[in-house]
């Protein structure tokens, strides 16, 4: 299994053009929308070269599964995301000097492994931005099968007694 995230950077020329697809490596986004793992990618992606490092542009089109958060049906929206990133071939991309910290240097610039870029955390980062946390139908979720915010539809709401209290009935 091939992600459509990876870029193999060994013969790039200054300026490329690619589109890779394939299934997603792990699932992509907040609880209750995202790309599934498995769920097939589009990636179009502009890499250019920086000399020390590689520019990429990249619009990430993928069909999201999840639910709506009133009425829990299932939703399948498309997503189109872009991202842009700079990784680099050396830790000294940026300062020009080797940073002591390893980890200061994965915070700066992503690095170039094996001549491959990995765009997934950068996907992965833009999605957990951009897609909504509590998604929502379209339609507003009111149908008219839905029922009324006590559980009881049609009846006089003046007589309603609140359900917290219905129990409580029994001992008067």
């Amino acid at each position: 299994m091939t992600s459509p995230f990876l870029f193999h950077t060994a013969r790039l020329a200054d300026f490329d053009q690619r589109t890779q697809t394939g299934p997603s490596p792990t699932r992509i986004g907040p609880e209750m929308i995202g790309i599934p793992e498995g769920g097939e990618v589009t990636v179009e992606a502009t890499l250019t070269s920086l000399g020390g490092g590689v520019l990429i542009n990249a619009d990430v089109h993928a069909v999201l599964s999840g639910e709506c958060v009133r009425c829990l049906r299932s939703l399948h929206p498309t997503a189109d995301l872009h991202v842009s990133q700079v990784f680099s071939f050396s830790a000294d991309f940026i300062t020009g000097e080797a940073a002591d910290d390893a980890e200061e240097i994965a915070e700066e610039v992503p690095l170039i492994v094996n001549e491959e870029l990995d765009l997934l955390q950068t996907v992965i980062n833009e999605a957990g931005l951009s897609l909504p946390f509590n998604p929502t139908c379209g339609n507003g979720c009111d149908d008219g099968d839905t029922p009324a915010p006590d559980g009881v539809s049609g009846e006089d709401e003046g007589k309603l007694l609140d359900p917290r209290w219905a129990d409580l009935e029994k001992f008067l």
